[in-house]
């Protein structure tokens, strides 16, 4: 099946993706001891994190350091790295699930302090988990279409509340098995920051060139995962169901184009549990090998992850390189996006 959610790029590259971590390393040790007593309470045995999730620490952002600082470090970043003028810059867009307000965007605040141009347009791309693929793809229709020369794209998370007022929550004497439960995914997630130029192919041919995508919406879904600054809630088996049932769809229809279950060097994959990883292989037949890793030590970071995860394979990729980037959201929305490396 063909339409408006398949694309092929005509024009667009990837100059650079750059990453800033956040510095407060947060064990699963640490989350189990605040959590004993309930544990003890519920009849649960310590240890989910790490034994089923395999997360073994996640980042905070430290004291004073927010993510909108985090997302503008990545996107200085990134800007340098990539070589282009900030004054070039024609297009940013925030990615992030976190923000502080509901009003203004959290993009203005990242593009205040770039030190953007005022022609520079901005605003927020928010789409759970698949945000960051989305604004990539947003980013390239603008480039191939000739209305912007360069974006950037860009994505700070901070866990740290919501995971502090869930261990709160789940301490008091009235939880019970669960509340833990529908509340785990909350902890499995972590902070950190990413950005990424894209700019014309043709006047960049060390790019790396963004081939096509596809994407596909399950919402009759959209009550599995829902969430707040104070609470997230999770039926972790319904989602993890019904997200890989869209994936396959998407997957098989996508072979009418893309050849991606065959040839690719990196499936990079959103992060969130070694369950979820396993259960893609399996049911995609990637080769786990050829999927790296990031959630054991920086958990589930939302949007971030996927960028985070190209970002740490980047040094080891090589011209001729095939990467595919494989999103979903909570919601339910699947994409996944080749990169001609």
């Amino acid at each position: 099946m063909t339409g408006n959610a398949t694309h092929h790029f005509a024009n667009t590259s990837v100059l650079s993706v750059a990453t800033e971590d956040a510095t407060r390393v947060v064990t699963s040790d640490e989350i189990d001891e605040r959590l004993a007593g309930t544990y003890r309470q519920v009849g649960l045995r310590p240890g989910l994190l790490e034994r089923l999730a395999g997360i073994r620490e996640r980042r905070w952002w430290a004291d004073g350091v927010t993510f909108v600082d985090g997302a503008a470090m990545a996107g200085a970043k990134a800007i340098s790295e990539s070589g282009v003028d900030p004054a070039a810059v024609g297009l940013m867009v925030n990615t992030s699930v976190s923000r502080r307000w509901l009003e203004p965007s959290t993009a203005v605040a990242v593009h205040s302090a770039l030190g953007l141009p005022r022609s520079c347009q901005n605003y927020d791309i928010t789409n759970a988990c698949l945000g960051f693929v989305n604004g990539m793809e947003l980013a390239a229709a603008m480039i191939d279409s000739g209305r912007v020369q360069y974006a950037l794209v860009v994505n700070g998370e901070d866990s740290r509340p919501v995971q502090e007022r869930t261990i709160e929550r789940l301490s008091r004497p009235e939880t019970v098995s669960r509340d833990v439960l529908a509340q785990f995914a909350t902890l499995t997630l972590g902070s950190g920051a990413v950005a990424m130029v894209l700019g014309r192919s043709d006047l960049h041919p060390e790019g790396h060139r963004l081939v096509g995508s596809v994407s596909r919406a399950g919402t009759e879904h959209h009550e599995l995962c829902t969430g707040d600054n104070d609470e997230m809630r999770t039926d972790l088996k319904g989602l993890l169901d019904a997200g890989i049932a869209l994936s396959l769809d998407m997957w098989e229809e996508a072979r009418e184009q893309f050849d991606w279950a065959d040839g690719m060097s990196r499936y990079v994959m959103h992060q969130v549990s070694r369950v979820h990883t396993q259960a893609m292989c399996d049911r995609f037949g990637v080769d786990p090998d050829l999927v790296p890793r990031t959630f054991p030590t920086r958990g589930n970071l939302g949007p971030a992850s996927v960028p985070v995860t190209l970002a740490g394979e980047a040094q080891s990729l090589v011209s001729g390189d095939r990467v595919l980037l494989m999103g979903i959201g909570s919601g339910l929305n699947a994409s996944c996006l080749e990169i001609a490396w």
